[in-house]
């Protein structure tokens, strides 16, 4: 009876080992379960983290080498390196790339990235190829101590506007995707219209890279906050341009198309502002202002300075 018993032990542990073997080959590991393979969401997620670690790197490594050129520039030219629309842009898309590394040292908003490197690179590939001159002396009315302060906080200014902006564009393209895959259809629709909705929806459903960008509401907040500051220094921008003018030219407002530019942009944005704080407009219609403002603001360096006569004019330089 003990042998029997003995035999029905040794039958139970036998059975119980070989299900447990039976989960190990299951699970993808060996006999002895040493060489388990990690799940498959841990190696995506190592990966993930991996190639955003060598983004990461090579972001700061390329703002390193750009902010050389640009200090490289000022010492060749002998002035600070923004007088010219070559040098503006050399020096406000590297300003736009620091601005969003110091908001990455805060807090994660590595879904900016592709946003802000794409711009940089698209603003210094036209600075090279369209804007690009040699450096030269200051003309005369630039031979101030205004042009370090006036234009450097606009540098500033646009840099963390073109950030806020990029936020807001993402926020605009969550909120559409999100609203539309999620409706449901009326009644009655008509066939036509079902088929380009239904068209709609699969291709939105492929912009899965919208996934790993937060909430519209998450990039509101933080688009808000940016535009505020940027405002706040756009509104020094201006201040300073008036004192400037009034020392280079005698007066503090002529009715330039620069200054008007930049004061409709400084209206634009403050419209932003207060519908967004005091009226709710919250969503898109606060988010389609601010990049109206993002608009004029490119129209102000581009158009205003290359179509319109002016004192501010920059045609050919």
């Amino acid at each position: 009876m003990v042998a029997s018993s003995m035999h029905l032990a040794k039958v139970a542990d036998a059975k119980l080992a070989a299900k447990k073997q039976r989960a190990l080959v299951a699970a993808g590991a060996g006999s002895d379960g040493a060489d388990a393979a990690p799940a498959p969401a841990f190696r995506r997620a190592d990966v993930h983290s991996k190639a955003r670690g060598i983004a990461r790197a090579t972001m700061i490594m390329g703002a390193l080498f750009q902010g050389v050129g640009v200090v490289a520039r000022g010492i060749e030219a002998g002035h600070v390196p923004w007088s010219t629309m070559y040098e503006y842009t050399i020096t406000g898309t590297w300003v736009a790339v620091m601005v969003f590394l110091i908001v990455q040292s805060r807090r994660d908003v590595s879904y900016l990235a592709p946003g802000v490197t794409g711009f940089a690179t698209l603003g210094l590939g036209l600075a090279m190829t369209v804007l690009y001159n040699q450096s030269t002396g200051l003309m005369p009315a630039l031979q101030s101590f205004w042009l370090v302060i006036h234009v450097s906080i606009a540098i500033i200014a646009t840099g963390i506007l073109t950030v806020g902006a990029i936020a807001t564009a993402l926020q605009l393209m969550r909120d559409y995707r999100d609203e539309n895959i999620a409706a449901v259809p009326p009644r009655g629709m008509r066939r036509a219209t079902v088929r380009w909705r239904n068209a709609n929806v699969r291709m939105l459903k492929r912009w899965t890279w919208l996934e790993a960008v937060p909430a519209p509401a998450r990039l509101e907040a933080l688009a808000f906050r940016l535009h505020a500051v940027g405002f706040v220094l756009w509104t020094f921008t201006v201040m300073a341009g008036a004192v400037w003018a009034e020392h280079a030219w005698g007066r503090y407002w002529g009715w330039d198309p620069k200054e008007v530019w930049s004061f409709v942009i400084w209206v634009i944005y403050a419209a932003y502002l207060h519908a967004r704080t005091t009226q709710g407009w919250a969503g898109r219609r606060s988010a389609v202002v601010a990049l109206i403002g993002f608009v004029a603001l490119i129209m102000n360096f581009t158009v205003v300075n290359l179509v319109f006569q002016g004192l501010h004019t920059y045609s050919g330089t």
